[in-house]
């Protein structure tokens, strides 16, 4: 009698590993929702139509004002419109299609524009682009809290797992040490002597938004990022590169007031040049290091720009 050849039972496929395409990796930012997209892209066009309406008829914008405080705006006025708000868009931009490093990035310039109308509001003379500027100053507070709103703080941690903290971390602490120093070497004799501030009275105004500002609320902020840069922690991830950006682009006016003042037949000040030069500098290197390609956990990145 013949037997029958037992049938063979075909091993089991093995299951197929998931290919990076296919696996679903968590990233530490989500796209930017559209309505911050939004208010990030609004907030930079009206700070266009502003700075190209304070560029053309300055007599009518900026007639009012000291000369100091009249070559400010028109400097300011120009970084607005061929730096930051130009950038503002393309960052936006990026974010809204997943970039990582672009919406870190657009942190800082959202938090620059807020502070530079808030000091245009309540300091430039009521006027023509008052209620534009005051618009440009609650779209970029909005549109900050909205950035900071979609990070993921656990899985910004792995994003900058292996990326050293100590130089941008020393740097942001003793930047913004150094500002308050600066601020506080003013002030302080000013108060002593019964005087008015001495930055107030070249600009004719009460007292200063600058010092009001950066000693209440931005060089505690730079501060205490790198105070979390250098103990790992998330907020230092989420603010360190919107804080290096933040501390570039105010020195930028500075550094381009001496050329307005000049233009105007002023006599201008120099001296300024070197330190926020060197700042400037600082922060342009430190950035690309600290965002540098390679230096971040690839599978916590998204789409993000080299």
């Amino acid at each position: 009698m013949k037997h029958r050849p037992a049938e063979q039972t075909p091993a089991p496929s093995p299951t197929p590993t998931p290919t990076p395409n296919d696996a679903e990796i968590p990233h530490a930012i989500r796209r930017l929702p559209p309505l911050w997209f939004w208010l990030s892209v609004g907030a930079a066009v009206l700070a266009v139509a502003g700075s190209i309406t304070g560029l053309l008829v300055p007599a009518r914008i900026y007639g009012k004002e000291t000369a100091t405080l009249f070559d400010a705006g028109i400097a300011q006025d120009l970084v607005n419109l061929f730096l930051v708000a130009p950038l503002t868009v393309v960052l936006a931009v990026l974010a809204v299609r997943g970039s990582s490093k672009a919406q870190l990035c657009l942190l800082g310039l959202l938090v620059f524009t807020a502070y530079n109308y808030a000091i245009y509001t309540f300091s430039i003379h009521f006027g023509p682009l008052f209620l534009l500027w005051v618009a440009v100053l609650g779209l970029a507070v909005f549109a900050s809290a909205g950035t900071v709103a979609t990070l993921n703080t656990t899985e910004l941690k792995a994003m900058f797992a292996r990326t050293p903290v100590r130089l941008p971390g020393w740097f942001l602490m003793v930047t913004a040490v150094l500002f308050a120093l600066l601020w506080l070497s003013e002030i302080v004799p000013d108060l002593l002597a019964g005087r008015p501030s001495t930055s107030a009275a070249s600009w004719n105004i009460p007292t200063s938004p600058v010092h009001v500002l950066d000693l209440a609320v931005l060089l505690p902020g730079v501060f205490a990022t790198g105070l979390a840069l250098l103990r790992r922690d998330w907020l230092g991830y989420a603010t360190a590169a919107g804080a290096l950006i933040f501390l570039g682009l105010t020195s930028l006016p500075i550094l381009l007031t001496p050329f307005v003042a000049q233009a105007h037949g002023r006599e201008p000040v120099w001296t300024i040049m070197a330190p926020m030069g060197i700042i400037i500098l600082a922060v342009l290197v430190i950035l690309w290091l600290w965002l540098r390609p390679g230096r971040m956990n690839p599978s916590a990145v998204s789409d993000d720009f080299s």
